[in-house]
């Protein structure tokens, strides 16, 4: 756990660089504006979704039991008359920003952390800036970047808002990377 001890202030500093940055796009920037789209008859789904007792979770509709059931004729019909896809549902408290807030800023430190572990048992003190900024940058990258791909190759998020995540998590990386680059140990520490 050495590396904590060094490496504590471009952890945190990173965290909150990344968290300024992730602030920016998704408040001041329009980049994710139309992410998300409206249901059709709106009221008449949700009054249909809390008909149904449908409790907070992920769903996937059509939902087959087991994969066998999966290629049975019965589900095929299901899914070819569709509407097939993924439903997350909240509980009536809802969304509470401050919380997802506070774990989001949570996340970036986890992942400085594991930026910090790595570069700490590849790099030694000293290291230029170029090959921290390098190494911890493609860490970084597959933490905040990568992860978003499973949205459309699972669940079938449209490829553009999915490309637009892996665009913030290169973001998200380069501004880790500048921290660990900027603040690594010189080799007389």
């Amino acid at each position: 756990m050495a590396f904590l001890s060094e490496l504590w202030l471009p952890i945190l500093l990173a965290a909150v660089f990344v968290f300024v940055v992730s602030s920016v796009i998704h408040m001041v920037l329009p980049v994710h504006k139309g992410d998300c789209g409206k249901i059709p008859a709106e009221d008449a789904v949700l009054d249909a979704i809390r008909a149904a007792g449908v409790q907070p979770g992920a769903y996937m509709f059509p939902c087959a039991s087991s994969m066998k059931e999966m290629g049975s004729p019965e589900m095929q019909a299901k899914i070819k008359r569709g509407p097939v896809g993924w439903l997350t549902v909240v509980g009536p408290d809802g969304f509470n920003m401050n919380t997802s807030l506070m774990f989001w800023f949570g996340q970036c430190v986890l992942i400085g952390a594991i930026v910090a572990y790595v570069c700490w048992n590849t790099l030694p003190a000293g290291t230029d800036y170029l090959r921290v900024f390098r190494i911890s940058g493609a860490v970084a990258f597959m933490a905040y970047g990568l992860g978003a791909l499973n949205e459309s190759i699972w669940k079938g998020a449209k490829w553009k808002v999915t490309l637009k995540f892996v665009g913030d998590g290169l973001a998200y990386a380069l501004v880790t990377a500048g921290t660990f680059g900027w603040l690594w140990p010189d080799a007389a520490a």
